[in-house]
């Protein structure tokens, strides 16, 4: 939910629109003008330009961004506004890995600890198909007591119950989790999660690409060098994922900058990143966040959503066309607000989504898709299902509900 501090800066957007990106430009000088300028044209912006563009302050400036970032959106996917039915499957929140920004996880024997049996998991994915979801999304905990296999039979249950169901499933740590607790290669472990049917990997626990910041806030996750490692050989294997970042933490904007720039990086050698994900940090009841006597932010600012939403769609032009908001972490409101910034992705319906609800975050049980369809019309764009990797499944052009 977008809240009084953005107000203003989305007043002064919407005042501006009408006066298209030309003449909102012409108001605009300097580096500001130059940056956002060479992005119009479709010229690389560096990470240096991006941490400058994370920076500015000035309204004119703020407004020439969000319109210039629309304006290449427009330009580059068209005005449709894509969403997919899934349901996430959080298999377990048993972990022993206590990273400081979640509240998901639990030890084994605590009242709020659950497993789910493969009975349960293949109960899920029957529910989900039966009222229209394309894909099942399985994350968990880092469980000590389960290895590569249980993953493997993971895949190999919601196949069975669903053949036709998408499997999106297993971060890069839980690639290198599974892979280590087999003692083989990461890629044979790609392989014989593919050879079962598995379609895609989420390229979640990337927090922030940045040592400096990923040894405080997750110092027994996987080192960047080790995630950016282990999502190239999941692209070297033809196996797609996603990218996302975790911010507003502990982290700087520069920070933010060096990290699109790292996707932006792999995807110009890949080719497989299917899109970006920007995920606020969720403050409310995390270790990180209640233990830091205050050395912690509460969160992105909205008007550091905003941002990241603009200088990700300049920063990854032509290389990962397809920006989410997160309707979880933001609200639908802002959410929507942020399809006129740069994104054209509203996410997945989810059915239920407990990570976030844990760490704090109002929204996350299940979200329709006649509301997706309504908060896109409002804006003047075409809502479209889609498929996991961005294949229109239909599009609904004539005001269908």
């Amino acid at each position: 939910m977008k809240t009084e501090e953005i107000d203003s800066i989305i007043n002064s957007i919407e005042q501006r629109r009408p006066l298209g990106v030309d003449g909102v430009m012409s108001r605009v000088n300097g580096t500001t003008g130059r940056i956002i300028e060479d992005a119009l044209l479709g010229r690389e912006i560096s990470v240096e330009d991006g941490v400058h563009l994370f920076n500015i302050e000035d309204t004119e400036e703020i407004s020439a961004l969000a319109l210039a970032a629309d304006q290449i959106r427009k330009d580059d996917v068209g005005d449709v506004v894509t969403y997919v039915v899934n349901r996430n499957i959080n298999f377990t929140n048993i972990c022993d890995v206590y990273c400081g920004f979640c509240n998901f996880m639990a030890d084994e024997g605590d009242e709020r600890a659950y497993f789910l049996s493969m009975d349960e998991v293949a109960e899920r994915t029957v529910e989900a198909w039966e009222i229209g979801a394309t894909e099942v999304c399985m994350q968990g905990g880092m469980h000590p007591e389960i290895d590569g296999n249980f993953y493997i039979e993971l895949i190999k249950t919601v196949k069975k119950a669903v053949p036709e169901m998408h499997t999106h499933a297993f971060s890069p740590y839980e690639i290198y989790y599974g892979a280590k607790t087999l003692g083989i290669e990461e890629a044979d472990f790609i392989r014989r999660l593919r050879d079962v049917g598995h379609n895609t990997f989420p390229g979640t626990a990337a927090e922030v690409l940045v040592e400096e910041v990923r040894k405080v806030i997750a110092p027994r996750k996987i080192p960047t060098e080790v995630w950016i490692r282990v999502v190239k050989k999941a692209h070297m294997e033809g196996m797609r994922t996603t990218s996302t970042i975790m911010y507003g933490h502990l982290d700087k904007r520069h920070h933010w900058a060096i990290h699109l720039g790292i996707l932006r990086d792999i995807q110009k050698e890949t080719g497989g990143f299917t899109e970006f994900v920007p995920l606020r940090f969720i403050p409310w009841n995390t270790r990180l966040f209640t233990h830091s006597k205050g050395k912690v932010k509460k969160g992105p600012t909205d008007l550091d959503q905003l941002k990241m939403y603009a200088v990700s769609r300049m920063m990854l032009r032509g290389w990962i066309n397809n920006i989410q908001v997160s309707w979880v972490k933001q609200g639908p409101e802002f959410a929507q607000f942020s399809l006129t910034a740069g994104a054209n992705d509203f996410g997945g319906t989810l059915m239920e989504e407990q990570i976030s609800r844990f760490a704090g975050a109002s929204y996350g049980q299940y979200f329709p898709p006649e509301e997706f369809r309504k908060l896109t019309r409002e804006i003047g764009r075409i809502p479209a299902e889609r498929d996991t990797t961005y294949g229109i499944l239909r599009t609904f052009e004539n005001g269908e509900a």
